[in-house]
């Protein structure tokens, strides 16, 4: 296990990215906090992770066939039904790996995967932990909330130990926990992967960043949004009581969603997961994804 403490300047916020890190990628996260910020003023929140009967309304409908969908899952009729609240612009931290910050994993042969729990290209390395599948559905607010089908996400996370791999001193040659899925016709991608830690001054939380395409995904082109998955404490704990998560049980008791310097601002409404199962069987997570 490691004991390097992360980087002095983790997670400081939105405001020390864009004035450390101005480029075209931090300026299209400018970008898109102006557009969150406008969204939060102007919309009613519906919440994520509530449970909303089967809408019927023509608009809820009209969604669905507009964006060329299949028949809408109950997973995407609620996401529709909750659509309102633009997802708030988060900081990608200082271990993005988009190249904003060192090394560029978009532009590596192998990172467009669903499972991302080991490293591809030379690395070897397999992260360790509980599983857990997290599936983002993202939703065009601009045009009646349809899916964006072909949009594209970058996702990454810390493993057990708190450590983010290309940055992390015993990780510079590993890449796991790290990549890119295309939205299918729901505006829908889901990872596999495993239960990150909590680390000092961080409530647990997995990075994840929105490409108008696959595209642009993979040339480190200009994000439509960077924002971050809230996990439930409910989860945490559970998956903390285990074996290798040892020092996340200290981390958490020393964070809260209202004091951690990313989801302070609201308590993490907007980006807490809906979150199912266990520790001993695996867990999976999922949040609607507003732009």
């Amino acid at each position: 296990m490691s004991n390097h403490l992360p980087h002095p300047d983790h997670d400081r916020g939105l405001e020390f990215d864009l004035s450390t890190l101005m480029s075209r990628r931090s300026l299209g996260l400018f970008l898109g906090a102006g557009g969150a910020a406008a969204a939060l003023a102007a919309c009613t929140p519906g919440g994520p992770g509530t449970t909303v009967g089967t809408p019927t309304s023509a608009a809820t409908e009209s969604a669905t066939a507009a964006a060329g969908a299949p028949a809408a899952s109950p997973t995407l009729t609620r996401a529709i039904a909750e659509c309102g609240v633009e997802i708030p612009a988060e900081t990608a931290g200082p271990f993005p790996g988009d190249g904003s910050n060192g090394p560029n994993v978009l532009a590596a042969s192998g990172v467009v995967r669903q499972d991302i729990t080991g490293s591809f290209g030379t690395g070897r390395a397999q992260a360790e932990g509980v599983p857990l599948t997290f599936t983002l559905t993202l939703l065009d607010n601009a045009n009646g909330c349809v899916p964006l089908a072909g949009a594209a996400v970058y996702a990454w996370h810390c493993d057990r130990e708190g450590r983010y791999s290309l940055y992390d001193s015993e990780l510079t040659n590993e890449n796991y926990l790290r990549g890119v899925q295309e939205a299918d016709a729901n505006g829908q991608v889901t990872f596999t992967s495993i239960f990150p830690g909590a680390y000092p001054g961080r409530w647990p939380h997995i990075h994840f960043e929105v490409f108008e395409s696959m595209s642009n995904a993979t040339a480190a082109g200009q994000v439509l949004a960077v924002s971050q998955i809230a996990l439930t404490k409910a989860a945490c704990d559970d998956v903390y009581a285990t074996a290798g998560y040892e020092d996340s049980v200290a981390n958490m008791k020393r964070t809260t969603l209202q004091n951690d310097n990313v989801f302070r601002d609201d308590g993490g409404i907007y980006q807490l997961a809906t979150m199912t199962g266990s520790a001993a069987a695996g867990y999976t997570a999922g949040l609607n994804v507003t732009l």
